[in-house]
């Protein structure tokens, strides 16, 4: 079930941003190509997420080539 979703505003290419912490899966909704789930990621890096400064910056630099994700 998708959690709820918090919008990113100051984000160019991410719109909105989603933690299940039973499921430990991190979701992402792109501007433009659609929204994708993260598997096995820590609340700590959830919460590493919400404060980065660039959203799309962390999406590509830790949670890409460390978690594996697929598109809904």
């Amino acid at each position: 079930m998708q959690p709820e979703m918090e919008r990113t505003p100051e984000s160019s290419t991410v719109e909105e941003i989603g933690y299940d912490p039973d499921a430990e899966e991190v979701w992402v909704r792109f501007s433009g190509s659609g929204l994708y789930v993260y598997s096995a990621v820590p609340a700590v890096v959830w919460e590493d997420l919400r404060s980065a400064s660039s959203k799309g910056g962390f999406v590509n630099s830790v949670l890409k080539p460390s978690y594996a994700y697929h598109r809904i």
